[in-house]
């Protein structure tokens, strides 16, 4: 099938398109995450208050039109065309719990919990970038990498949601291919 698209049930294995959405969506991560984003959108969207939830949505928003782009770009190069529907599913996936993690409360809250009591590995975690004045969020801190892996694993999930959906008709009794 050398330059044809492929399409059909043919091209809509669920673990293939599992695993190319996962590689897009692991891959574009550090870019939609720390180049789109604004730098006020960084600085502000852990802030309390309107200011933090609003530089959060602005945020989220570029990161998951580039995600978006990104997943339909690979798709299509590849030949698999999955809806729209299942597209949206995972970018809103990603968007809504991306959201959560980056107003960094809720984060700290779940780190701290019985469940994985990272309390210690959060305060000792720090850096100093101005003379006198420790910083717990940002490049060089527990919650940063705790934040990029919350993303990571938060990823597999939007992959498996998209890939789930846009096969699920082939699957399906009766359905195409059937």
């Amino acid at each position: 099938m050398a330059g044809k698209a492929v399409s059909g049930p043919e091209a809509l294995s669920t673990p293939l398109l599992f695993a190319v959405l996962q590689a897009t969506f692991s891959d574009v991560h550090p870019f939609c995450d720390h180049i789109l984003q604004s730098d006020q959108s960084a600085m502000d969207k852990g802030r309390p208050g309107w200011v933090g939830r609003k530089a959060c949505a602005r945020h989220v928003l570029t990161y998951s039109a580039g995600q978006l782009a990104a997943s339909v770009a690979v798709t299509r190069t590849l030949g698999f065309r999955p809806s729209w529907s299942a597209l949206l599913a995972g970018t809103a996936v990603n968007a809504v719990t991306h959201y959560v993690i980056d107003r960094r409360e809720p984060l700290k809250k779940l780190l701290r919990g019985k469940v994985f009591d990272k309390s210690r590995y959060l305060e000792r975690s720090t850096v100093q970038r101005r003379p006198g004045v420790v910083d717990d969020t940002g490049p060089g801190t527990a919650l940063m990498e705790c934040d990029q892996a919350a993303h990571r694993l938060i990823g597999v999930l939007a992959s498996l949601t998209t890939a789930w959906i846009a096969t699920r008709s082939v699957r399906r009794p009766g359905g195409p291919g059937r």
